[in-house]
């Protein structure tokens, strides 16, 4: 799947751009408040915490606003008539999109996301219409696949279901509980990852080969994430090689 781990990059280059403008920030210190809130305050311990607290460090978030968004979590007030709410839809070319949200406001949330959506050719599905095809996992990946051996040892022997190798990217999935111990064994080996976050991962993928169905499906995304009551937006969209090349141009 060399397609989808370029368009990760894509995302992950875009999420850090949008980090320096503050635009993401605001989402994530929401999700370490709820995520303190309704577990322990240790990341050790709670692994949903430790999974944000890495996105946040991937966005070069400091310690310092970490540890106050984990303290106004544990300490109760903050967040109280939030509720976490996932929608799910398809885009052009049977793309199929799930949409994490936090909202106060659960007619305003559902308004905006069907807006994204019909705005760019999709359609708001039921519930339980895509996300089937998502599983919650660790993905931990390296940009230098020449440490495939040494990864391997460390990540398995730290209990990783696998590593895959697609010729640019060593990708160590974990399951979400043990991302954490995985993670902290790779970097105790001196093996610093270039991103590692809790994902959803599609069992299939959407392929899409024409730059015009490519656009609206990142239209759409884009415009999801834009969102404020969104945390998170998750494809199966396989853009080809060709597709990449006008994107990345």
């Amino acid at each position: 799947m060399a397609g989808h781990s370029k368009w990760a990059n894509i995302k992950h280059r875009k999420a850090r751009q949008d980090a320096v403008r503050g635009k993401v920030f605001t989402k994530i210190i929401r999700e370490i408040v709820s995520a303190a809130k309704q577990g322990d305050a240790d990341p050790d311990k709670n692994p949903r915490l430790r999974a944000v607290i890495e996105k946040a460090l991937s966005v070069n978030m400091t310690r310092d606003t970490i540890n106050r968004a984990v303290a106004r979590g544990t300490g109760g007030g903050d967040n109280d008539n939030m509720e976490e709410v996932s929608y799910e839809g398809y885009g052009v070319g049977g793309v199929a999109v799930l949409v994490e949200t936090m909202t106060d406001n659960l007619n305003r949330t559902v308004s905006e996301v069907r807006h994204a959506f019909t705005k760019h050719e999709g359609n708001l599905g039921t519930s339980g219409s895509v996300a089937y095809l998502f599983t919650k996992r660790g993905e931990i990946s390296f940009n230098d696949i020449s440490l495939e051996d040494e990864v391997m040892l460390a990540a398995l022997d730290a209990g990783a279901l696998d590593i895959e190798n697609d010729g640019e990217t060593l990708l160590v999935i974990t399951e979400m509980d043990s991302f954490g111990h995985v993670k902290d064994a790779l970097n105790a080996a001196g093996l610093v990852s270039n991103n590692a976050e809790v994902t959803m991962a599609p069992a299939t993928t959407a392929e899409i080969d024409n730059i015009d169905d490519a656009e609206k499906v990142m239209k759409m995304i884009d415009m999801l994430e834009d969102i404020d009551d969104v945390q998170e937006v998750y494809s199966n969209v396989n853009f080809s090689d060709s597709v990449m090349a006008e994107l990345e141009q």
